[in-house]
């Protein structure tokens, strides 16, 4: 066994600043060594979202860190200040650990991000509504509002808020059961299931939850027989006065293809609409960001990110990210011109005014009259096909995302369809001229309103 010596949490934090910067956050300094014992280096961490979030998506880089500052070969395990005290490193095994730790109200599809809460929500003339009813729900779930629909476009804030509530709740009755689970997730295990044979334990899991909290609902779109299963494992927690919380990039009287019975219950509780940040705003929320990931900004760089990038708080977070990393990669600190050639030199690559991604989806939908669910949903019905596919190729031709980002923005899709998007607009558009030109029409307006 060995004791930590004085400022041996500041040593690991401070290589994981040096050679992890975006995963480091603020919180980290509240994280306590406790002993090296066994080759077992423990960190205590006192909350439960905290830990579940450490083990998951953390340790090999705590790890790394641990065997660099000390020059030995450790492993590092998270615990909860309960599990370190009854600690025995000689019988803890992965599978032990994950499951000593695990909290009972734990839904294997779901993570919640510490960073999402409601203090470091920023709150602005867009999302008011829809915060003060997230509040208000945590507060009192089941009897405020129910159902709890929040609405909006790409990167407005909407899965903060669910976290928000989350772990609002979870700090309050640390025994609720609780079940946060993409729409996706749902349709899946509900197929399996049905496949299986095992529709009783599929009811139970979500038919006994305290609180139903799903992520992107307008997913249910076409999927008649999971929109049955969902009217009434909705009606069962409805009756029993379980809160039940819903996102959607549309409304509910918005999203295509739901049961009018769907659409009418996720009407009936608080359906509230979370618009694009003002100036003001997007100001507030660069400076959060910056205070979250421990990053010092002068004054004026978080206004000129903020007149930068009027789309969406993704693409705050990602400018601030490049800002961020252009510093460590020269060594210099953050000032505004630092700020300039971080952004202005990235766009010049490709042209003076490169249009946001939002900014092309939206003249996408505008040019072909398609709703933006549509574009973002799994229907591959060439009027839909089409449009996207063009958004796709405008989206790699004029932003600096990836395959993959674009990909995620566009329901989440893998970075081999968006390659076979770009090849088959640029091929099509070679074979015809009616195409061609509707791009470039696309293009031109794309090109006009970033000048403005």
């Amino acid at each position: 066994m060995q004791r930590i010596e004085p400022g041996f949490r500041e040593s690991i934090v401070d290589f994981l600043r040096k050679n992890h910067a975006d995963i480091c956050r603020h919180w980290f300094d509240d994280i306590e060594p406790s002993e090296i014992k066994d080759g077992v280096l423990r960190l205590v961490v006192r909350e439960p979202v905290q830990l579940r979030y450490l083990q998951r998506c953390c340790g090999p880089y705590f790890t790394e860190a641990a065997q660099s500052v000390t020059g030995r070969l450790l492993v590092v395990r998270f615990v909860s200040p309960e599990d370190d005290a009854k600690f025995d490193a000689r019988a803890l095994t992965p599978a032990a650990d994950e499951a000593s730790e695990r909290p009972s109200w734990v839904d294997e599809q779901m993570l919640l991000s510490p960073d999402y809460t409601f203090d470091s929500f920023v709150v602005g003339p867009g999302n008011r509504l829809a915060h003060a009813a997230a509040q208000a729900v945590a507060a009192k779930p089941g009897r405020a509002y129910n159902p709890y629909f929040i609405h909006g476009g790409v990167g407005l804030g909407k899965t903060h808020l669910l976290h928000a509530v989350c772990q609002s709740l979870l700090k309050s009755q640390p025994s609720l059961r609780l079940c946060y689970i993409s729409c996706n997730a749902f349709m899946d295990l509900f197929h399996d299931c049905v496949r299986a044979g095992r529709m009783n334990d599929f009811r139970n899991r979500f038919r006994t939850a305290d609180v139903l909290v799903i992520d992107d609902i307008h997913f249910l779109s076409k999927h008649e027989q999971t929109q049955e299963e969902f009217f009434h494992t909705f009606n069962a927690l409805y009756q029993l006065g379980k809160q039940i919380i819903l996102s959607s990039d549309a409304a509910p009287n918005e999203i295509p293809d739901l049961e009018e019975r769907l659409t009418s219950r996720f009407s009936a509780g608080m359906v509230a609409r979370v618009d694009r940040p003002c100036f003001e705003t997007r100001v507030s929320i660069i400076k959060s960001k910056a205070a979250l990931l421990g990053v010092d900004l002068p004054e004026d760089v978080p206004s000129y990110i903020s007149a930068k990038v009027d789309t969406n708080i993704r693409e705050l977070e990602g400018a601030l990210t490049r800002v961020r990393g252009y510093a460590m990669a020269t060594g210099q600190p953050i000032s505004l011109e630092l700020a300039r050639q971080a952004l202005d030199g990235e766009s010049a690559t490709r042209s003076n005014n490169a249009p946001s991604l939002q900014a092309i989806i939206e003249s996408v939908t505008r040019y072909y009259d398609v709703k933006l669910t549509d574009l973002l949903s799994k229907r591959r019905h060439k009027s839909i096909a089409m449009p996207r596919q063009v958004c796709m190729y405008l989206a790699r031709k004029h932003t600096r995302f990836s395959l993959e980002e674009i990909g995620g923005y566009f329901g989440g899709r893998d970075h081999t369809t968006v390659m076979h998007a770009v090849r088959t607009i640029e091929a099509k558009a070679g074979a015809d001229g009616k195409l061609q030109a509707e791009v470039g029409r696309i293009e031109q307006d794309l090109l006009q309103r970033s000048e403005h």
